[in-house]
Formats: structure tokens, C-alpha cells, sequence
């Protein structure tokens, strides 16, 4: 097993953390849960489907995990799911804003319902929760850490996944506003932009089979692979955990170079053959003795 697929901090480095992880019974969710939990700390988990709560407890933890069902587009379930973790754990010092949906779809296809789905559960969701927590801690004294698990395109926009575009970057600009305006009451707020990480329902509704036999997503990454879960789970224990106290207002790109590839205008070049190269350095440098 390569050192990128095993956990990097120590036994014991969440050991005091209580962390609330939105959509954290399935995919990358449930990958941080399990690294959380296997470093020490006490993880509540949310979604709205109780079954798939249930289902991840019962494989990762029944002592250390707690499953709280909660729509988080709806401020009422989030303060009540908040008050329930608190009642359990005795107290909840970090949240992982991960619950997100998405779909890929031409702009003019969508309807006002299917953008907003989408905007409600990632940035009013998102929004809820980072509230309802970091209230919570400042009337308690409470130094709390948030992690918002955002994309690459929330910087730099997407075709065809507009509503995910728009609400990614509404939660960036959430996180680094209130990394400055909360750090007084000792809160922290970072992000992680994740590239391709296969997971099977996001995948499924984002590439399906039909979709991933014409783009090769492998050949758009430098490094010419996937990412791991536990890669990201590795980074999302190092953000939640004290080792990082220093790291605030930050978005951490996990990519393996996919956006960086996209973005330089000559990157695509790299399917130049040898000889082709040869080819064009003759026809540049006999422009250069014509000029």
C-alpha cells in the first residue's frame, strides 16, 4: 500500500474534536467520517435518508459516530440537529459542510426548481449550518473550525453545471469572509476544492457510462489518475485538526493538476509526438529567418 493511501497524522490527533459532517453517510463524506473517527475524534453525521446514517455507523464506528437526520435547507432541522449533537457529545467544536448535490445539464434545460435545489442545499445548506455552529461557539467560547468542501470551478465557473458553479462560490466567499471576521472569536475557515474523486452516486448522475466512453477525465489530469479518498480524507483530518491552527481563510486544490491543465493556454500541446515537434521546430525557425 502506497503512503498516500493510509492515514498521515498520528493515533490521537482528533482525539478532542466532536465534528458535525453534513452528507457524511455516503462517498467522500463518509471517507472523511472514517479517518476522523479512526484519529480519535467523535463525528456526528446528517442527511435526510436515516437508513444510509444507520448503515455507515454500524460500519465505522456505533461507539464514536452519531446519525442525526436533517435537512440542512431548512434552518429549523439544522438548529435542532445542532442542539441534539451538543446534548450527546457535550459539545460540537467542528462542522464539514459537505452535503451537495449536482447534475450536468445544458443552462436552457434547467428549470427555476432544478437551479434552485441545488442553491438551497450547497449555499443556503452550507450557510444554515456555518450559522447555526458559529453562534453556538461564540456565546460558548467555543474555538471552532469549519472546513466548506468547495470545487475548482467555484473560482473560475463552469458550462453546464451553473447552479453548482454559483452556489461553490458563494461557500468560498463565505469561507474567506468570515476566516477574517470570525478569527476574533478564535474560529477557523478553510476549504478544500477536490478534482475527480469517484464516488458512485455523484458519479453515476455526473458521468455516466454513455458520457465517459467520449471524455477520458484520466487524460485531462497531469498525473494521470483519480484521486483517492483517503487522499482527501488525510487533508480534511490535517484542516480539522490543531496541527493547522495557523492555516485560516485557505482553499486547498486536490486535483492532481486537472484545473492547472485547463488553464494554460498551450497545455494541450502535451499530445505533440516527438517527431511532430521536429516537424515544428523547422516550420518556426524558417518563419523566423523570413521576418
Amino acid at each position: 500500500m502506497n503512503l498516500h493511501q493510509k492515514s498521515m497524522l498520528k493515533a490521537g490527533s482528533l482525539s478532542n474534536k466532536v465534528i458535525w459532517v453534513t452528507g457524511g453517510g455516503t462517498g467522500l463524506g463518509k471517507s472523511m467520517v472514517k479517518s476522523f473517527v479512526e484519529l480519535g475524534a467523535q463525528v456526528a453525521i446528517s442527511g435526510r435518508r436515516i437508513d444510509k446514517l444507520i448503515e455507515t455507523q454500524q460500519e465505522i464506528s456505533k461507539d464514536h459516530i452519531l446519525p442525526v437526520v436533517c435537512d440542512v435547507r431548512e434552518s429549523g432541522q439544522v438548529e435542532s440537529s445542532l442542539n441534539q449533537i451538543v446534548d450527546h457529545f457535550g459539545r460540537c467544536n467542528g462542522l464539514v459542510n459537505n452535503a451537495a448535490g449536482n447534475f450536468i445539464s445544458p443552462t436552457e434545460r434547467l428549470s427555476h426548481r432544478a437551479f434552485d435545489i441545488i442553491l438551497d442545499i450547497v449555499l443556503k445548506g452550507s450557510k444554515n449550518c456555518t450559522l447555526s455552529c458559529g453562534k453556538y461557539w461564540i456565546n460558548n467560547q467555543i474555538p471552532g473550525h469549519v472546513l466548506n468542501i468547495v470545487t475548482t470551478y467555484a473560482s473560475t465557473g463552469s458550462g453546464f453545471v451553473v447552479p453548482s458553479a454559483m452556489a461553490k462560490a458563494g461557500v468560498l466567499a463565505m469561507t474567506r469572509s468570515l476566516a477574517v471576521e470570525w478569527a476574533k472569536y478564535g474560529q477557523r475557515h478553510n476549504a478544500i476544492a477536490p478534482g475527480p474523486f469517484p464516488t458512485k452516486g455523484a458519479w453515476d448522475r455526473l458521468f455516466p457510462k454513455e458520457m465517459s466512453d467520449k471524455i477520458n477525465l484520466e487524460s485531462r489530469i497531469p498525473l494521470k489518475r483519480m484521486g483517492e479518498h483517503q487522499e482527501l480524507a488525510n487533508l480534511a483530518s490535517y484542516l480539522m485538526s490543531d496541527y493547522s491552527a495557523y492555516v485560516n481563510g485557505e482553499v486547498i486544490t486536490i486535483d492532481g493538476g486537472e484545473w492547472l491543465q485547463g488553464a494554460g493556454q498551450f497545455n494541450q500541446m502535451d499530445a505533440i509526438s516527438s517527431e511532430e515537434w521536429d516537424m515544428l521546430e523547422k516550420v518556426i525557425r524558417s518563419n523566423q529567418k523570413k521576418s
